[in-house]
C-alpha cells in the first residue's frame, strides 16, 4: 500500500459502487456527482496501489483485490456508523430530524395523520417519511424508525408489535356480489408476481381458484384505485379499503388473513428524545385502531 493516507470518505464511495454496480447509481445513493465518484475511486485505488473494480459495459465488477477488502470496508462502515449512533443517542432535545420508513398505504392512511398532529405539537422536529417496499437498514441509518409487516431479525434492533390490521375483499359499490363458487368469470386485482406468496394473495386464490387476475401491483393504493374503477375485486387492508370512495366490503363467508405491523429502531437511538416522543405519540394514537 502507498504511504498516502486512507480516506474513509473514499472507502464509503467504494462500498456504494460495490453495492450499486454503476457510478451513476452510486452517486445518487451517496449524494455526489458522478465525476466526483470517479475521481474519489481513482484516489482510493492510488492510495492502496490496486485496481479495485473491473470496468465493463454493464457496470463495475469487483476485482479479486476489491473482493478481498470488501469485508474490511464494511467493518469500517459499521464502526463509523456506530460512532455516529453513539453520539446521536445522547441527544435529549426535542429538535432535529427523523427518517421513517413504511409501506405506501400505511404511510398515507395510518402514519400521516399521526405525524401531522405530532409536528403541530413539536415544531422543532422535522420528519421524513419514505414509503418503499424494500427493507431499510437501521444499522446503516437508512432510516431511524421502520414500520413493516414482518418481525425484525437484525441484531441490535429494538422492536415491538404495534397493531394488527384486518383485511377484507372489496369491490365497486355497483358490482354484483360474487357467488360462493370458484369465481368463474370474476376478475381479481392483486399483488404483482414478486409478492405472490403473501397470505392474502394465496387466500383469494384458494377462495376463488377460477377467477382471473387481470391487474397486479406492489402498491396497495394502486390496487384500491383500480378496484374503485370497477375492474375487479381486491383483498385490501381495511383502513385503506374503507377509506377509498366507491368501494364496499364483499363477504365470501370467510375473512382473509390480516397482518401484524411491527416497528423497529436501533438500540443506540433508544435515548434520543425526539424518537422517544414520536414512538410514544404513535403507539398511543394507534393503540385502539
Amino acid at each position: 500500500m502507498h504511504s498516502q493516507a486512507l480516506d474513509w470518505s473514499d472507502v464509503r464511495i467504494f462500498l456504494a459502487i460495490a453495492r450499486c454496480g454503476t457510478l451513476g447509481a452510486a452517486a445518487k445513493h451517496v449524494g455526489q456527482t458522478q465525476p466526483t465518484m470517479g475521481r474519489r475511486l481513482r484516489a482510493l485505488e492510488d492510495a492502496v496501489g490496486h485496481t479495485l473494480f473491473q470496468r465493463t459495459r454493464d457496470g463495475f465488477v469487483l476485482t479479486d483485490e476489491g473482493s478481498a477488502v470488501l469485508a474490511y470496508a464494511e467493518r469500517m462502515e459499521e464502526e463509523a456508523l456506530g460512532f455516529t449512533r453513539a453520539l446521536t443517542g445522547k441527544e435529549t432535545q426535542l429538535t432535529g430530524g427523523l427518517r421513517v420508513s413504511s409501506s405506501d398505504w400505511f404511510g398515507l392512511h395510518i402514519l400521516t395523520p399521526v405525524f401531522a398532529r405530532f409536528l403541530a405539537k413539536h415544531p422543532g422536529i422535522s420528519l421524513e417519511l419514505v414509503t418503499d417496499a424494500r427493507l431499510y437498514d437501521l444499522a446503516r441509518r437508512e432510516a431511524d424508525l421502520v414500520f413493516r409487516i414482518t418481525p425484525f431479525n437484525e441484531p441490535d434492533v429494538i422492536q415491538r408489535k404495534l397493531m394488527h390490521i384486518d383485511y377484507a375483499v372489496y369491490g365497486h359499490v355497483d358490482l354484483v356480489e360474487p357467488p360462493r363458487g370458484k369465481g368463474e368469470g370474476l376478475n381479481l386485482i392483486s399483488m404483482d408476481s414478486a409478492f405472490g406468496a403473501l397470505p392474502d394473495v394465496e387466500w383469494i386464490k384458494r377462495m376463488l381458484p377460477s377467477a382471473k387476475i387481470v391487474f397486479g401491483s406492489n402498491n396497495r393504493g394502486v390496487q384500491a384505485r383500480m378496484c374503485a374503477e370497477g375492474n375487479g375485486y381486491a383483498v385490501l387492508p381495511c383502513p385503506l379499503g374503507d377509506a377509498t370512495p366507491g368501494l364496499r366490503r364483499i363477504d365470501l363467508g370467510e375473512a382473509p388473513p390480516g397482518r401484524d405491523v411491527w416497528l423497529g429502531y436501533h438500540r443506540d437511538l433508544r435515548r434520543v428524545a425526539r424518537l422517544r416522543a414520536l414512538l410514544d405519540a404513535t403507539i398511543e394514537a394507534l393503540a385502539n385502531v
